[in-house]
């Protein structure tokens, strides 16, 4: 089914966009949220008036996506989490994780727009993540992850003394580690699988109607 957007839909287009969706898709999600309006020479039309309001509208995104570029690129986010004696993250850093600590800087990125490498970050270091914003436009974010139990390891490690006795420790909680870290994987999973299952839904609804 052709339509025209009304407004930008992730994955789909911009506003003013002429695009090809599936039936069901337009019918049960994007026309009753006015995302869409079917294409028709009417409809057409409508939208050629307003282009030039779209296109100004184009360039102020294009602007803004460009600030916010700017502002993740600035200087790394800090990220402070449990470790181990060994680096190992009782946890693990997700795209919630990261747009939590971007939002409290005052920067918004949707969760689904951060591309993290193996999905979560399981140990202390700097890492690139890519966050796309605006159409095309990405951004390259440095994450800079510490272990916010800094001193606590460093009186650990000169406590144990030994690198056999350095090991054992290490050992023991890198397993308790990736357990902690598993379960967040897991959760984060299943929310992805939810969000995906429930546009499938949307999208599969109207050919089971047809």
């Amino acid at each position: 089914m052709k339509v025209i957007l009304n407004s930008d839909v992730t994955n789909l287009g911009e506003e003013g966009d002429i695009c090809t969706v599936a039936p069901g898709y337009a019918r049960n999600f994007l026309l009753p949220k006015g995302l869409v309006m079917p294409y028709n020479e009417k409809n057409l039309a409508r939208i050629e008036e307003r282009r030039a309001e779209i296109e100004e509208r184009r360039a102020q995104k294009r602007k803004d996506a460009a600030g916010i570029k700017e502002r993740l690129e600035m200087e790394p986010l800090t990220i402070s989490m449990t470790a181990g004696i060994n680096g190992k993250l009782f946890g693990s850093v997700t795209s919630s994780t990261i747009t939590e600590h971007l939002a409290a800087l005052g920067v918004e990125v949707e969760r689904k727009r951060i591309e993290i490498p193996e999905h979560s970050l399981k140990a202390v270091g700097t890492y690139k993540v890519k966050v796309k914003l605006y159409a095309d436009q990405e951004a390259v974010l440095t994450v800079k992850v510490e272990a916010a139990n800094a001193k606590e390891l460093k009186e650990k490690r000169s406590r144990l003394g030994g690198t056999k006795a350095v090991a054992v420790e290490a050992e023991a909680e890198e397993a308790a580690a990736e357990e902690a870290a598993a379960e967040e994987a897991a959760a984060e999973e299943a929310a992805v699988e939810e969000a995906a299952a429930e546009e499938a839904a949307v999208e599969e609804a109207p050919a089971e109607e047809a």
